[in-house]
């Protein structure tokens, strides 16, 4: 028996925490724990994941000889290829795929493979680098980015503290502002308890650590955003710049951007940085932030982008965890020399949902031999991070921001405006019933029961899918309201993460799956019984929406509701306790241990 408890670790946790536990047996019992534990959908994938790894290094590698690549996908192919070693059989496999199918992606993920297993039987062989600024390896292009010149000439620079862009609407702090800031807080505490050295490497006294320690810097930019300050310190930050002006009420791209970027900037201390802003500041010396967060928002989303490329470095959008630590990386373009493993510090790792919706992916930003690439940037999704609890008696650094704005980067100017329904913001509810196509057989119906479960709930509201938003139903007057674009839940639409989901009547498609896999329990109602929602849904109820919710409804409105929950892991429905509805038709509340 192994005493490793997945239950003792957040989801950004876990993938650390089991990524050098290479014994199968040893991972197959802490999938088993997880499943009697919490069972917590993204905990089981990331644990499957780690062991299908191990099942498949534990497979035969193909025969090359014997693959026929005319019925193999190119993502088939391209898993084979990896177990294949010998640059013969490789050369072999492409010869045939040129003669047949030649399909450009398959001849060039062979050929890549040819590349990359004569590189690493060349050991120590130096990889050879352009670094030409791309206006010189490419005259032919339009280069807008060429007065960059001095961030890509920056190498060898300085990089500290952890910056959030806290955003305001209609001037009120958003939630996810918040949460990045405490995210933050509990990023650089265990950042500064890792890393925190004095200046000459040696381990710092007490009194060295706290002066050394890397900070969490908020940033503020709007009209009236100063009385935002005390908030933002409660929540964690040990920094905040502040940039007022009348003409920042609204956002606009170029100058929050210039903004943003210029506060990044300002107090380089790196001898070949030529840039205007690269003044001195008596809070900061260094070059630019080492990490920066911004809200996934459609401002933030914007602004993003806009500041990372400006600040010539990368982002990971949409992101759902964060953690630091090293990562030991090949890859010859990151490493210089091919063939040679180097381990990257203080690396962040930006996990999202991939565009399948069933996996998630981690993102990182690592330098290039002759390239830094700072700040490492992620934005991230509302709702993915608890609220902090606001601390009143933290103190914080105030930092206004006095750098002159251009004219010209108010190139709009808003002389009269209405303001508009706010629309529906679903992010914030504890509770969220969902439906589906499920509905068809009387949608206005199937609306009202939606409401009426929701109704339930001190804080809940009713989402539907892209099915219902782009379909053909007729819905009655008074629920229309209820099946617009507004309300809709998925890739497309809003990303949610409430206490509880319901999904009814949803098939479980991967762009639903998409805006609302990070909810802590989901409840899936379909007569279905192989729909894809099961796969992963903690509670599935087999059985007609029309009358499950009716009876759902009914047992909250009397106090005697309790989850049936089935004691073999979900390959059976329970028989439900006294006082359970019992779902009509003989269903039942089904606990997907298996992850079906």
């Amino acid at each position: 028996m192994t005493d490793f408890d997945p239950g003792d670790y957040e989801i950004s946790e876990l993938g650390p925490a089991i990524k050098d536990i290479d014994d199968l047996g040893e991972l197959e019992e802490i999938l088993q724990a997880e499943h009697r534990g919490q069972n917590r959908a993204p905990a089981v994938a990331l644990i499957e994941s780690r062991i299908e790894k191990f099942s498949e290094d534990d497979e035969e590698p193909a025969d090359a000889d014997e693959l026929d690549l005319a019925s193999m996908s190119t993502a088939e192919i391209g898993n084979i290829l990896q177990n294949v070693e010998e640059v013969s059989e490789l050369e072999s496999l492409l010869e045939r795929e040129e003669a047949g199918e030649n399909r450009d992606p398959v001849t060039r993920l062979i050929s890549n493979r040819i590349d990359s297993v004569k590189g690493s039987d060349e050991e120590d062989t130096e990889v050879e680098v352009d670094d030409r600024p791309p206006e010189e390896r490419h005259p032919d292009l339009d280069h807008p980015t060429r007065d960059k010149r001095h961030v890509r000439s920056l190498h060898g620079g300085t990089y500290r503290d952890m910056w959030v862009y806290c955003e305001t609407q209609a001037g009120e702090l958003v939630d996810v502002s918040k949460e990045m800031l405490g995210k933050a807080r509990e990023l650089m505490d265990a950042y500064n308890d890792d890393y925190g050295v004095s200046e000459q490497g040696s381990e710092a006294s007490e009194t060295e650590s706290r002066a050394d320690d890397e900070r969490v810097v908020a940033v503020l930019i709007g009209s009236d955003v100063s009385k935002h300050v005390e908030d933002v310190i409660a929540c964690g930050a040990d920094v905040v710049v502040v940039r007022e002006d009348a003409r920042l009420e609204r956002f606009q791209h170029k100058p929050y951007t210039e903004i943003f970027c210029d506060m990044a900037r300002a107090g380089a201390t790196h001898q070949n940085f030529e840039v205007e802003g690269g003044r001195d500041e008596s809070w900061r010396d260094y070059d630019k932030p080492r990490y920066v967060l911004f809200p996934a928002t459609n401002n933030g989303r914007d602004l993003s982008a806009l500041v990372q490329a400006e600040l010539d470095s990368g982002l990971a959008s949409d992101c759902s965890g964060l953690y630091i630590t090293e990562e030991v990386i090949s890859n010859p373009v990151k490493t210089g020399v091919a063939g040679e493993k180097k381990e990257f510090q203080r690396v962040l790792h930006m996990k999202r949902p991939d565009f399948s919706g069933f996996e998630y992916s981690t993102i990182l930003c690592i330098d290039n031999p002759t390239r830094e690439f700072h700040p490492q940037g992620a934005s991230v999704i509302p709702g993915s991070f608890d609220l902090p609890e606001p601390d009143t008696e933290r103190e914080g650094l105030v930092v206004e921001h006095d750098a002159p704005l251009d004219d010209d980067w108010f190139r709009v100017t808003v002389t009269d405006f209405d303001r508009l329904d706010e629309g529906i913001d679903l992010t914030g509810h504890e509770v969220i019933v969902a439906v589906g196509r499920g509905i068809g057989d009387d949608p206005t119906k199937g609306i009202e029961l939606a409401l009426d479960l929701a109704d339930q709930f001190e804080d809940a509201d009713v989402g539907v899918t892209r099915g219902i938003v782009t379909g053909s139903f007729n819905f009655d007057g008074h629920v229309e309201q209820y099946t617009h674009e507004d309300r809709q839940i998925g890739e497309t639409g809003q990303v949610v993460a409430p206490k509880l989901y319901v999904a009814a009547g949803i098939s479980g498609a991967v762009q639903h799956k998409v805006g609302m896999d990070e909810s802590d329990t989901i409840v899936a109602v379909n007569t279905d019984p192989d729909a894809r929602i099961g796969d992963f849904s903690d509670y599935f109820i087999e059985g007609d929406l029309f009358e499950v919710l009716p009876r759902l409804t009914s047992a909250l409105k009397e106090g005697r509701f309790e989850a049936a929950v089935a004691s073999d892991g979900g390959r059976a429905a329970s028989t439900p306790p006294a006082g359970t509805p019992d779902a009509g038709a003989g269903a039942a509340a089904d606990e997907r241990g298996e992850s079906r």
